[in-house]
């Protein structure tokens, strides 16, 4: 769970005369993430396509372009069917043939259409002036601009000129036509007056007939015909789409495998006799895939399992014995290969079925190496617990929960179905820390029925802070506490794979040396040394504290001493691995990075209030002030608090005497009925939505930022087996 499938090294050698059944077999296998040859073996070069090669792959070109021009997808899919070699000689060209014809003749009526439209585009606005085009052109004395523009800008240009003798503006709706007599033989005196004119020309068409009206309704008529002829033609395509578009997928899944098979020589070493092939599976499947490949030659090739890789990455590793292959084997002495990061194995994440959906968050900073701890459990542990606790409410888990279900079931990409994984599995934390808080849109509705009604309790395990104070400073403490341990693990993680890759010393003064400091401030803060008179730490730290059976006040001086002692020892450890600038940035690793961990107190608080602010809008709300406070057992009686007021939204009843801090909209007519839905529709909606951009941001930070930081650098290759899988054909 934490480190990847193990992976082996294996290697196939035999004669050219059984490549093809080799290919075939583990092809089939589906297993073999082929290593490309380097040329590290003398007389060896990189081996030839298989005949028929070429061919395959025009074919396959051919097949893709076809389902280009048809449109053609996955939903289009009958069922599945044997492709022939037969079918993709004759039936295949049959259909690229009429493809073809109808993509011409659709391509033509494009191109005719796009002609007319514009034409039509080019006399629309002459038709929009109503003046035959005849007599916008042609003059020799008389100058004339068509365009459009501001009128009365046009004429007071004109009218000013000191070289226009006369004019006339004609205008329609959108176009307007100057005619100029010039003073005298100036060629430019009507250009030369619309300078700095809002107007902008049109070209006069010559080809077009003298009435523009008549002409722009005989080109629409030619485009209504043309359109008729189109939908015609398209609608020939989605039928002949719908004929052979199963074979044309089939086709291409079965092309893409031949291709694939043939092409597969170019990664092995070859001579013209022999040929050697290498790559990676996990271990465990050895056995199969030996079996396979003797299955299909004999003792024609030989199969040999070159190294089974530890988690190392230090050195090239000792073959693996060949007469001995089984899992007890890998890890006895010798027989385990550690490996050059140069040539590492691919990747196949070991995660239980609940984790996998977060391995989409993982990749999201890179796929772990293969020697790196992953810290994708820590994700499902965490991530989750964060976000539900920011949110707390059961109205928005179910919500998220929804639309995390959607996008697992709606979608065929990967990434999207895990991303819904995860949504459903934060959506499932929210409810639960919305039961355990006692709210449903923020309104204290589960309280009511559930802990006070059929549970008997005064009030819910756990509140917000919002309208108990005094949980507000238990979550920010209580922020301090969840940074403090979930940097301890990436701490933890860090010396894991700093020891394995850079040696012991190297992980114990970094990864080592920081975590002592943090651990040994962290734990400072919530022990009671140098706390007497005052000190210098708030007594909210001690809430956290208090909930330890046998511990009350904060922990004893003596466990500060001993804390900041071990603080010293990591800035020592620090300052040793890092240097100066270790030392410069142990106030980061000391205390920066726990304190970034009250985000989570701090977004909790503020999505409660915005919660809050929307049901006070819609439903109004009063406020009690108690005469004689209740003292009330929380968290299932480890945390009391007294009680002095309580608010009470008025959803199904007004104020009962007391002063409202606000009436509520549905308390204000049918009016302030519509408009309290709107709000309430739109107010949690906007909370729904900015829940994924508050909280779920701000968690991924806290992961990403604060925990992946102390160990991860990530860049494994992806697992990627020579195979296919069939989705249209059929070998049966």
């Amino acid at each position: 769970m934490l480190r990847p499938e193990q992976m082996s090294k294996v290697s196939v050698a035999g004669s050219q005369r059984v490549l093809g059944d080799v290919i075939e077999a583990i092809h089939d296998l589906d297993l073999v993430h082929l290593s490309d040859y380097d040329g590290g073996i003398e007389g060896f070069d990189n081996g030839d396509p298989l005949e028929g090669a070429d061919e395959a792959a025009e074919k396959l070109v051919t097949v893709r372009s076809l389902k280009s021009i048809l449109e053609v997808s996955g939903d289009d899919a009958g069922p599945t069917r044997i492709v022939t070699d037969e079918a993709l000689e004759e039936e295949l060209e049959e259909i690229r043939v009429e493809a073809n014809e109808l993509d011409d003749r659709r391509g033509d009526l494009e191109d005719e259409l796009r002609d007319v439209e514009e034409r039509i585009d080019e006399v629309e606005p002459f038709a929009d002036l109503g003046v035959d085009l005849d007599l916008l052109q042609g003059y020799e004395t008389l100058q004339v601009a068509v365009g459009t523009g501001n009128g009365d800008s046009v004429r007071a240009a004109l009218a000013e000129s000191e070289r226009v003798d006369a004019f006339e503006v004609f205008a329609g709706d959108d176009t307007l036509a100057a005619f100029v007599y010039p003073d005298g033989d100036d060629d430019t005196a009507l250009d030369d007056a619309l300078v700095g004119v809002d107007f902008t020309r049109i070209e006069v068409p010559e080809d077009a007939e003298a009435s523009p009206g008549e002409y722009v309704a005989k080109l629409r008529d030619e485009r209504n015909t043309i359109e008729t002829k189109l939908d015609r033609v398209e609608a020939e395509l989605a039928e002949f789409r719908q004929e052979h578009a199963g074979f044309l997928l089939a086709a291409e899944e079965k092309l893409a495998i031949d291709v694939q098979k043939a092409e597969v020589p170019l990664q092995f070493a070859s001579t013209e006799r022999a040929f050697v092939a290498e790559g990676w599976i996990p271990s465990d499947e050895y056995d199969a895939f030996d079996e396979s490949v003797r299955a299909a030659v004999g003792e024609h090739a030989a199969v040999e399992e070159l190294e089974r890789a530890d988690y190392e990455p230090a050195g090239h590793g000792q073959h693996a014995p060949a007469e001995d292959h089984d899992a007890e084997a890998a890890t006895d002495g010798g027989t385990s290969a550690e490996f050059d990061e140069s040539d590492s194995p691919p990747v196949v994440q070991d995660n239980p079925g609940p984790v996998t959906p977060f391995e989409s968050l993982t990749e999201v900073i890179n796929r772990p190496k293969y020697t790196e701890l992953d810290p994708t459990v820590i994700l499902f542990l965490t991530f989750p617990a964060f976000y539900g606790f920011m949110i707390g409410d059961l109205g928005y888990g179910i919500l998220y929960t929804a639309i995390g279900f959607w996008l697992y079931r709606s979608f065929d990409s990967e990434m999207i179905t895990k991303l819904g994984g995860v949504a459903m599995w934060a959506g499932g934390f929210t409810a639960l820390f919305g039961v355990l808080y006692g709210e449903i849109f923020g309104l204290h509705l589960v309280t009511e029925y559930l802990w006070h009604g059929a549970l008997g309790l005064a009030d819910a395990p756990l509140k917000k802070g919002l309208h108990v104070g005094a949980f507000a400073e238990l979550w920010l403490a209580a922020s301090l506490v969840f940074g403090i341990v979930h940097l301890a693990i990436g701490y933890v993680f860090g010396l894991v794979n700093e020891s394995r890759s850079h040696g012991v010393k190297t992980a114990i003064t970094e990864s080592g040396g920081q975590m002592l400091l943090m651990l040994g401030v962290g734990t400072w803060l919530f022990s009671t040394h140098m706390q007497s008179g005052g000190g210098p730490r708030p007594e909210l730290l001690y809430r956290v504290v208090d909930l330890v059976p046998g511990i009350a006040g904060g922990l004893p001086p003596i466990v500060g001493k001993v804390a900041l002692v071990a603080a010293l020892a990591g800035l020592v450890l620090v300052t040793i691995g890092e240097g100066a600038a270790g030392f410069l940035e142990s106030p980061t690793y000391a205390l920066v990075n726990t304190v970034s961990y009250t985000r989570i107190a701090a977004v909790l608080l503020a999505k409660a209030g915005m919660a809050y602010v929307v049901n006070l809008l819609v439903f109004g709300a009063y406020e009690t002030h108690l005469e004689n406070p209740e003292t009330i057992d929380y968290m299932f009686g480890l945390f009391t608090t007294t009680i002095e007021h309580e608010t009470h939204f008025m959803v199904f009843s007004g104020a009962h005497g007391h002063e409202p801090l606000f009436p509520g909209l549905i308390h204000m007519g049918w009016g302030g009925v519509l408009a309290g839905v709107v709000v309430l529709v739109l107010g949690h909606l906007l909370v729904l939505a900015l829940g994924v951009t508050s909280a779920g941001l701000q968690t991924l930070r806290l992961e990403y930022v604060e925990f992946f930081n102390k160990f991860y650098e990530g860049g494994g290759e992806k697992y990627n087996p020579f195979g296919y899988t069939r989705n249209y054909t059929t070998e049966d």
